[in-house]
């Protein structure tokens, strides 16, 4: 239960639903336990009363006792009956409380989970994979919210029903009450260990569920790939094998299931023949009524579902717990990236790296080395390299989605650290390498990180990105959705309205992560002449590996391997015979071979 002490303070809160719900479960209760003491009075007054009639001789004193028996056994069935729906009412009122305040614990654990999600680093989401985020967020709270709601509803009921009539039961008579009840915790055990068979066998029948929508999924979504390569057979026979082991699993449950119902009835039914076998006996003896006895086998089946609930409430504590703690190693993860200062201090746009290191913590790979640069407040830079060099890395370090493992970066000749994270962020415009859209408008798309939309400033952004042609040539114009993931668009029309999305903040930093790497020649030559007038008196950054992305900058560094092999501008770099220049001569040449073979 100690994974289970963090959701003690969601109990705390909504203390009141509780306790109302603790109330209405003792009420109703005894509008339970009523009833059968009743239905004890009528069976003892008709036998009595029968008992009596046997004495008397005259028709007529007969017919008023029976009489008398009808009117009496119907006022009693009337009060049952009344009974009944009163104990409805409060039944009602139990879920209104318990069960609400299950599902409100619920929605504020989602909440927390999620908004504890947005705090985490970027290191966090490499090392964890979406689904399963999303399992933690869905289907471990769903168990959690089981033990809130139905565990501690049926656990207090079954206490409560214990505490008022157990004592009662055995003020009857003891002996009745011992062999009445003999079976309940043999058939609360058996339902303990039938209950965790079903529950193993029902995740098994989830994971095989899910290996075959995966399969579906996958397929469908490379539907293409599928077709061009004639694989439709092969992938058919995959999906008859998942669907066989689904069906197969789901089989052994059916069976598991099966024993389930015989089982509780089977139990009930020795509990009743023992409370008839030994109250018949008690009867002859003097010792009870008959009344006694019905009354007695209400009881027992009053008892039963209480009972048999035991093992379902152990079963769900067990999930509950066992979610709770995969929940907790989620919410128990710190944000090592967090301000020293929380500086909000305007940034000018003046960025020093400072014997710069980097090792990414989640997989130990040392991506910079000793780095060590300075972009004066409104100058540009280029970062060229090769993929693995440590050109990222760099956008990383600056955003704060890292820290650096040795040195140290200065922003305005302040350690970054010292700035507000959010602040820090939203001084940059940053254009990542791999573009992300949501499944939205593309207005709202290029609108996102802003918080007053202005129509022309969009239209302008979109201008600038060389984006504004496309959007006019779509039906919908600017409404039009992008779909999941911008499947809609393609890969250049994708990295155009992330640029778009950049620019329309006006920041102070510009950065661009490998944006143009989707976009051709042509289009490319269109947005840089745009990025020319944007980047004039702003801090800018061209990270490329593309050199023809490089001659707007003043300063070009050239790394390779995570260390910095050459610095300068574009013509002191061509008049060395460097990496820069070698780059620069196999991309012009591989552009006019391609020139070539298109004419």
């Amino acid at each position: 239960m100690k994974d289970l002490k963090y959701l003690n303070r969601y109990l705390f809160r909504y203390k009141y639903y509780l306790l109302l719900g603790i109330v209405f479960i003792a009420i109703s209760n005894v509008f339970q336990i009523v009833p059968a003491q009743l239905v004890r009075h009528a069976i003892d007054m008709v036998v009595d009363s029968l008992k009596i009639s046997q004495t008397f001789s005259k028709s007529t004193f007969k017919d008023n006792l029976y009489a008398h028996i009808a009117f009496s056994a119907l006022l009693y069935g009337v009060l049952i009956l009344v009974m009944a729906l009163m104990r409805g009412v409060f039944l009602f009122l139990v879920r209104q409380t318990i069960i609400i305040m299950s599902r409100l614990i619920e929605y504020d654990l989602k909440n927390e989970i999620f908004e504890h999600y947005q705090t985490l680093p970027l290191s966090f989401y490499r090392r964890n994979n979406t689904g399963d985020l999303m399992n933690r967020i869905s289907e471990d709270v769903s168990k959690v919210r089981m033990y809130l709601g139905p565990s501690i509803m049926y656990g207090l009921n079954l206490i409560i029903l214990f505490v008022i009539l157990i004592p009662y039961m055995i003020s009857i008579n003891a002996k009745l009450t011992l062999f009445a009840l003999i079976p309940l915790p043999i058939l609360s055990v058996s339902i303990y260990f039938v209950n965790n068979i079903i529950n193993r066998r029902s995740e098994e029948i989830q994971t095989a569920q899910s290996g075959l929508s995966t399969l579906a999924q996958e397929t469908f979504s490379g539907i293409r790939v599928l077709k061009s390569f004639t694989r439709e057979n092969d992938f058919v026979n995959k999906f008859d094998i998942e669907s066989d082991n689904y069906k197969n699993k789901s089989l052994k449950l059916t069976r598991i299931q099966s024993l389930f119902f015989p089982l509780i009835m089977s139990l009930i039914g020795l509990s009743t023949i023992l409370t008839v076998y030994i109250g018949g006996a008690e009867v002859i003896n003097g010792a009870l009524s008959f009344g006694n006895i019905a009354e007695f086998i209400i009881y027992v089946n009053l008892l039963t579902w209480p009972v048999t609930a035991l093992g379902w409430i152990s079963s769900i504590i067990q999930r509950a717990a066992a979610s709770q703690k995969r929940i907790n190693q989620f919410l128990f993860e710190k944000n090592h990236i967090v301000s020293t200062e929380s500086l909000k201090t305007e940034i000018k746009g003046t960025i020093k790296f400072e014997n710069v290191s980097f090792t990414y913590p989640d997989t130990g790979i040392t991506a910079l080395k000793n780095i060590s640069f300075e972009i004066k407040e409104g100058e540009s830079l280029a970062i060229i390299g090769t993929t693995g060099s440590g050109k990222s890395s760099i956008a990383n370090l600056i955003t704060r989605m890292y820290d650096p493992s040795e040195g140290q970066i200065k922003l305005d000749g302040i350690d970054n650290k010292a700035f507000d994270v959010p602040y820090l962020r939203s001084q940059i415009g940053f254009v990542p390498q791999d573009v992300f859209l949501f499944s939205d408008t593309i207005y709202k798309n290029i609108t996102f990180g802003v918080v007053e939309q202005d129509r022309e400033q969009v239209v302008k952004a979109a201008r600038d990105a060389d984006l504004l042609d496309n959007i006019n040539g779509f039906k919908d114009g600017f409404n039009t959705m992008v779909g999941e993931r911008g499947i809609t668009l393609s890969g250049g029309q994708k990295q155009r309205v992330s640029i778009a999305r950049a620019i329309i903040r006006n920041p102070t930093i510009l950065m661009l992560d490998d944006a143009l790497s989707a976009v051709d020649t042509q289009t490319e030559n269109t947005i840089l002449k745009s990025l020319e007038k944007l980047m004039k008196g702003r801090t800018s950054i061209i990270i490329s590996h593309r050199v023809s992305s490089a001659k707007l900058a003043n300063k070009i560094i050239v790394l390779d391997n995570g260390s910095i092999v050459q610095k300068g501008t574009h013509e002191a770099l061509m008049g060395e015979d460097g990496p820069y220049k070698q780059l620069y001569d196999k991309q012009i040449n591989t552009s006019e071979s391609a020139a070539k073979q298109k004419n």
